[in-house]
């Protein structure tokens, strides 16, 4: 029996990365292309490449069926109609019909989400949220993006603009975010907001391993430097750990999912404190028993834009 194969692909500022995802979620081989981001068609032709790259691959199989596209590009988009309205670093892109446009070129069902969304799809169907009816996920990296499954369904909103978690505010009088609104969860912890307070407290004079001899501090080096041993690394982790434990606690509050799903570099580095995010959960929720949803890393880690492309697909097929 032919097994039904998806195209995942996951569009970033500088790169292009696709895959290709049996039905159980395995990727069973990906590719990666620079994303030429000058115009519309620079874009569209960067993509079109990348899939190219796998269906080529895919053709050494003579038994694979290949069942749609799926694809996480960067927002704001309309997922309903495959539309990516203006993404800050895709300038090209305005208005862009990316769904039409793929689905013209190879005649396959093709859909269209950001990827928050569709990571948080790929673990509910695949991954570490699979068996579980209601998900919250997020990627903790350079940003903090989230995705919201119920009964098995992304849920979107009322226009598809839905489950923006990195963007909710925990902090008022804290730092401006680039969405321009104060204290959002992304600007303290995210891996950018780990880098800067690290800048900031070396500026400061305080003695410490993280970045010797760098001129830029990132947020790996502060993981390095803890697992060194380095004092100021570790009050820098802890510090974010608290602003998670107060940020899933509104979560929790506001859905009580059945699972809460961590993925990204911030969060391969603050495994170590996920049993402290548990034991403060209960100070920062008025939910009687929010220690009862696992808190539980992701499956695909650096892959889940691939996955959650093909899981875009599954849903539907």
């Amino acid at each position: 029996m032919t097994d039904k194969y998806f195209i995942g692909v996951d569009i970033g500022g500088t790169k292009v990365a696709a895959g290709l995802v049996n039905s159980a979620g395995e990727i069973t081989l990906q590719t990666r292309v620079p994303m030429a981001a000058a115009d519309a068609s620079a874009g569209l032709a960067a993509v079109i490449s990348a899939i190219e790259a796998v269906r080529g691959a895919a053709r050494l199989s003579s038994d694979l069926q290949i069942a749609g596209i799926g694809i996480c590009a960067p927002g704001p988009l309309d997922p309903r109609t495959g539309v990516v309205i203006n993404p800050p670093n895709l300038p090209g892109w305005r208005n862009f019909p990316l769904a039409a446009e793929i689905a013209k070129v190879y005649g396959l069902p093709v859909r269209v989400d950001n990827d928050g969304n569709a990571a948080a799809l790929a673990e509910a169907l695949w991954g570490a949220g699979r068996g579980y009816k209601n998900v919250f996920c997020a990627t903790l990296g350079t940003g903090i993006g989230t995705g919201i499954i119920f009964d098995g369904q992304i849920y979107h909103g009322r226009t598809g603009a839905a489950a923006e978690g990195g963007h909710v505010t925990i902090d008022y009088r804290g730092p401006r975010c680039k969405c321009g609104k104060f204290g959002c969860i992304e600007i303290l912890a995210s891996g950018t907001a780990i880098a800067r307070r690290a800048s900031e407290q070396i500026v400061a004079g305080r003695k410490t391993t993280i970045g010797e001899g760098e001129k830029i501090i990132t947020g790996e080096m502060v993981g390095r430097a803890y697992s060194a041993g380095d004092a100021l690394a570790k009050e820098l982790l802890q510090e974010t750990a608290k602003f998670l434990t107060i940020w899933l606690g509104t979560i929790v509050d506001l859905l009580e999912p059945d699972v809460m799903i961590i993925g990204g570099g911030v969060a391969t580095m603050l495994q170590p404190f996920f049993g402290e995010i548990r034991e403060l959960l209960p100070s920062w929720s008025v939910n009687p028993k929010p220690q009862e949803i696992p808190l539980v890393m992701a499956h695909y880690g650096n892959e889940a834009g691939i996955a959650g492309g093909a899981a875009l697909c599954r849903i539907q097929a």
